[in-house]
């Protein structure tokens, strides 16, 4: 091939991201060299962590630095705004490039089967991220009337969300919330959050240090009960095979033995506790029934048959993240993911389908820290580039970089930039600045394409 390597990435999140980089790192990237384009229905880049991530999580937020060094090489552009299947399919995709790779993700609630569930006050976890990270596509006001609050999940999804619900607005005013959030969590009126887990210390699928910062606000204060700390040999074998485990384990502990201070805002880790039913009154949640539930010697848990209902206004269930069906790819739809192997996208029929190929959530489901995606992209990658070096790639009519955005003109897609990202991160560093603050995250879409310059 005397032309350089063309691939088409959807979806400029981590997972995205770290795929580019990989090809970038590549024997391909010498010769032929390598011409990647990054499609994302967002105008701004970087998915998760500009709309995933709870805003008082600037060391997570690090993160861009790091891809930010990626998107600015000369072999990758960025293409905002575009959105899969609407704008480009993949008939679309394959006609422009060698090979396609979709990283797109999960932005959906996980549904949680238990009577109640669709009550008003019932919540999915993801929505309520989406509003307090300034996402464009969802209301701009959220309903914070409840003074008990639950959150179901232990985790850090759930650690986030009752945190948020448990901080004041101007503790997190030094953050890029946008004027819409601060205002809305200003009247917030949850004085108590009470986070459920079905079984013990030992499963919680926290990270250490998101369940310390939990204790560093000054005005949250965190509460386990004595009884709840309890261990079988299953539990025991977790501790000693998991650092993260055994470290979760020990700050439940200590916060399990210490008085309850005075912090106004009171925040319950519950374990041993089952939701099966959202209780109602006229429409609207009241309540929460728990089952509590015991160790069975291998660190799973059963039902006791001792009910417990709680008082409360408002729940949040964050039992996981789900990813949207992509048209014309083949689907798990109990796994929410696409059947591949090693990355390559494998149809029905068991063979691989030509030239396409996953990675990160959308490939392995919602699991993982961040950083966890960039060993799916590096397998992914390495498979797309063995098909490549023994020609096993399909060849597109129009491979030059000219004809994409010929396409999209002729579709009319008012598509952003990597320059307009640079555009609009001024911009909202400039409403930051007026403000003393770092940055103020614009959310409405057509006030980022302006910015953007699209």
């Amino acid at each position: 091939m005397s032309r350089p390597l063309r691939v088409a990435v959807v979806g400029a999140g981590p997972a995205g991201i770290y795929a580019a980089d990989a090809l970038l790192k590549s024997a391909a990237a010498v010769e032929p060299g390598v011409s990647i384009d990054l499609f994302e229905r967002m105008p701004a880049p970087f998915g998760l962590i500009r709309y995933g991530v709870a805003p008082d999580h600037p060391r997570i937020k690090g993160i861009v630095t790091a891809l930010h060094q990626v998107l600015d090489k000369p072999q990758v552009r960025f293409f905002g705004n575009v959105d899969y299947p609407n704008d480009i399919d993949l008939d679309d995709l394959r006609a422009l490039y060698d090979a396609v790779i979709f990283s797109t993700g999960a932005t959906a609630d996980r549904a949680l089967d238990i009577p109640g569930i669709d009550l008003e006050g019932s919540h999915g976890a993801a929505d309520f991220v989406s509003w307090y990270d300034g996402h464009p596509d969802v209301p701009r006001t959220w309903p914070l009337d409840a003074e008990k609050v639950a959150v179901l999940g232990v985790g850090n999804v759930a650690l986030d969300v009752a945190r948020i619900l448990a901080k004041t607005a101007d503790e997190l005013l030094s953050t890029e919330i946008p004027p819409n959030v601060h205002d809305g969590l200003k009247v917030n009126k949850a004085r108590e959050v009470h986070v459920f887990g079905r079984r013990g210390p030992a499963q919680a699928k926290f990270s250490p240090m998101e369940l310390r910062e939990l204790d560093h606000s000054p005005n949250i204060e965190v509460i386990v009960d004595p009884e709840d700390i309890d261990y079988d040999d299953g539990s025991i074998a977790t501790r000693r095979g998991n650092k993260q485990a055994d470290m979760v384990a020990k700050t439940l502990e200590n916060w399990a033995i210490r008085d309850i201070g005075d912090r106004p805002h009171k925040l319950f880790l519950h374990f041993f506790e089952s939701p099966t039913e959202i209780l109602g009154e006229d429409g609207r949640v009241v309540g929460l029934r728990t089952e509590r539930t015991a160790l069975d010697g291998t660190g799973n848990v059963k039902g006791t048959g001792e009910f417990k209902d709680w008082d409360l206004g408002a729940v949040y269930r964050a039992v996981g993240y789900l990813s949207d069906e992509l048209p014309k790819l083949p689907w798990d739809v109990a796994s929410g993911t696409v059947p591949d192997k090693a990355g390559r996208v494998i149809e029905d029929t068991g063979e691989h389908l030509q030239s396409t190929y996953v990675t990160g959530w959308i490939r392995r489901g919602p699991v993982g820290l961040i950083g966890h995606t960039k060993g799916d992209a590096n397998e992914t990658v390495a498979s797309l580039l063995d098909d490549h070096a023994n020609a096993r790639l399909h060849t597109p009519t129009t491979p030059e970089p000219a004809a994409v955005e010929a396409f999209l003109g002729e579709r009319n897609v008012r598509f952003t930039t990597w320059e307009g990202w640079y555009r609009l991160d001024a911009a909202e560093k400039a409403l930051g600045e007026a403000q003393e603050r770092e940055r103020v995250k614009i959310v409405e879409r057509e006030d980022m394409l302006k910015a953007s310059g699209a």
